[in-house]
């Protein structure tokens, strides 16, 4: 069974922790596909639109508790694997299971 088989209320899920990754251009890099979105949403209507950017999402789940060790790789794969530290700045985080960042 994969961990996105598993519902919110199921008790496999008290022993796993889920890491969010966000990772999004960094402002000063021109996001072309941020510039493709925000020019759809006006043509169907939506107003006010004055900037969209475009990044990505990693949901990580872990069997267990974190400790600061694995953070720390958390933190160094995050930078080297999922994002490009010369165009992207990423943003980790420890969800429960209610999807509340602690």
């Amino acid at each position: 069974m994969a961990w996105w088989d598993l519902q919110a209320g199921d008790r496999r899920l008290r022993d796993m922790a889920k890491i969010v990754v966000d990772v999004m251009p960094k402002t000063e890099i021109l996001d072309p596909q941020g510039r493709a979105v925000q020019g759809a949403l006006a043509r169907q209507g939506l107003d006010g639109v004055h900037d969209v950017r475009q990044g990505k999402r990693f949901e990580i789940l872990l069997d267990g508790d974190l400790d600061l060790e694995q953070m720390e790789q958390l933190h160094q794969l995050a930078e080297e694997l999922l994002s490009n530290p010369v165009i992207e700045d990423y943003e980790l985080r420890v969800v429960d299971e209610g999807g509340i960042a602690s």
